[in-house]
């Protein structure tokens, strides 16, 4: 096993691509329902207190959307260099 010092192995990026993915689906589906209910709590009120009511938890959730697609992509190239 010729592994660097610090390098994961394809399991942990596994690991790390399944928590991308998570990711999407959870924040996708918060930003989708609260595009049709402005008022309503998402994610049982753990984003409440971001600034700028319903606009700015929109922004965020779609923020977390877009960086668990990029660490799960990510984790997916990384996993197949590994894996080579």
């Amino acid at each position: 096993m010729n592994q660097e010092v610090g390098s994961m192995t394809k399991g942990g990026y596994l690991g790390l691509q399944i928590v991308g993915m998570v990711a999407v689906a959870v924040f996708a589906q918060a930003a989708i329902r609260s595009l049709f209910d402005h008022s309503a709590t998402q994610l049982w009120g753990a984003f409440d207190w971001v600034p700028g009511d319903w606009g700015g938890r929109l922004l965020v959730f779609l923020l977390l959307v877009a960086a668990g697609t990029v660490l799960a992509g990510w984790a997916h190239d990384r996993g197949k260099q590994v894996s080579r």
